[in-house]
Order: structure tokens, then C-alpha cells, then sequence
């Protein structure tokens, strides 16, 4: 039996609510996706901005950028912690050699310059690692572990109490005294970033500290001419064991 007009917009009618159903379905469930997924939520937004619907009309804000970690998830390439837990696991690996180090510390400094990767060693149980290597008979070592460290809890006060609880103030004010001028002046650095605005990281390093750089110890984070008593007494200091 052929459709009438009336039984063919019924039909129709009846297809294109199914065809909504579908899609508000589809759509609600990726928003909750989405929502769930901060990464997705990006992705998504970006697709939407991009799509050949809104290249007919100009953007009223400015379009959503694809960060390269995402990116780099989406390509199925490592991610900044895997690259962070790779390198410290080249740095604690007898096997590899000095120069390849060399590279991993590099790679591992520029990643902490990030603030939310620096905030991210903590979940990824690289604080200690990293601390360890302030001890270390190996020079490169022992400067490199400084520069990670000073470049992560730069304005960064997460990263400073961090650095506070794992006991790294003790470790980097020996460091200042170090035999190696590159080492001290790492040290110093550490030094001067994780006591300003933080009182208890400089409480702590006055004990630590040679005793005709800090006097009495009673020195103000929040001051930074107080603090910069300290740093540049360091860096006189190491200038004259040169």
C-alpha cells in the first residue's frame, strides 16, 4: 500500500523526532563526557569553533587553543608527566651515560618551568628523587638537581612548602659552600626563591646557613631587601672561594 500525503508527513514527522532524540541524546552525553574530561572539554570546544558552520561568521572571543600536552594525547605521543617520571628515571639509571643525563636533567628543568607540571611532581613522587641528587658525588648531579629545583619553586609557593617537607633546605644551604663554583651559584638561586614571601623555608635555611652570612637570623621573607642581605652575602661569599 502507497503512502498518502497525509501517512507521508506523518512519517516524516515521526523520522525527525527520532533523528533529535538521537542527537540530543548523543549531545547530552558528550557534554557529560566532556565535563568529566577537562582535556575532551577543550577538544570539543575547539572542534565546535572550528567547524565549517562557524568559518561562514566572524569569532565574537577568541578561539580555543590546543595545548601541546593535549595535543600530544590526542596523537598518542607521551604526556608532560610521562615525559617528567622518563627523565627522572634516566637521571637515577647507572646504565645511561653522563651525556644522556645531561639531556634528561635539561628536559626535566624546562618541564617544571610549567607551574602545573612543577605542581604535578608531588602526584608523581618526584620529589625525592630529585632531592636525593643534591647529594650526589657527581657534580653535574648536584647542579642540576639545584637548577630543577630553584626553577620549580620560583614563585611558586605549592613548590616551596613542598620543597620545605622533603627536607631539601638542609641539602641545598651545604650546597652553597659546594667545592664547585656552578654548584654554589645553583645553590644560592635555590636559595633566594624558596625564602622570599615564604617565612618558614627561611627560618629554616638561617639555621643551615654560615653563621657571618645570616648573624642573629632574624630576617623578614616578605622584605625582600632583608632577604637579599642573605642571598648577596652568599654570592660575595662564593666569589671569593673561587
Amino acid at each position: 500500500m502507497g503512502y498518502t500525503r497525509s501517512n507521508f508527513n506523518s512519517a516524516s514527522i515521526e523520522h525527525r523526532r527520532r533523528k533529535t532524540h538521537i542527537y540530543t541524546t548523543n549531545h547530552t552525553l558528550t557534554n557529560t563526557i566532556a565535563m568529566n574530561d577537562p582535556g575532551l572539554n577543550t577538544l570539543l570546544k575547539w572542534s565546535i569553533e572550528n567547524s565549517a558552520v562557524s568559518e561562514t561568521a566572524e569569532p565574537t572571543q577568541p578561539r580555543t587553543q590546543l595545548n601541546p600536552e593535549l595535543l600530544a594525547q590526542l596523537m598518542g605521543g607521551p604526556s608532560d608527566a610521562d615525559r617528567m617520571i622518563s627523565s627522572m628515571q634516566a637521571i637515577h639509571d647507572p646504565s645511561v651515560d653522563h651525556e644522556n643525563k645531561g639531556i634528561a636533567w635539561d628536559n626535566f628543568e624546562q618541564l617544571v618551568e610549567n607551574l602545573d607540571n612543577a605542581n604535578n611532581m608531588e602526584a608523581l613522587k618526584l620529589w625525592t628523587p630529585l632531592v636525593e641528587k643534591l647529594e650526589s658525588e657527581d657534580t653535574q648531579d648536584r647542579e642540576m638537581a639545584c637548577w630543577c629545583l630553584g626553577t620549580a619553586v620560583q614563585n611558586n609557593i605549592k613548590c616551596q612548602e613542598r620543597a620545605l617537607a622533603v627536607g631539601a633546605i638542609p641539602k641545598v644551604a651545604k650546597l652553597c659552600s659546594d667545592p664547585d663554583a656552578g654548584v654554589r651559584k645553583k645553590a644560592i638561586r635555590v636559595i633566594s626563591s624558596e625564602v622570599r614571601n615564604y617565612q618558614p623555608a627561611l627560618d629554616e635555611a638561617v639555621k643551615y646557613l654560615p653563621e657571618e652570612i645570616v648573624g642573629d637570623g632574624k630576617f623578614d621573607a616578605e622584605d625582600m631587601a632583608s632577604v637579599d642581605i642573605v642571598v648577596n652575602g652568599l654570592r660575595e661569599r662564593s666569589a671569593k672561594m673561587a
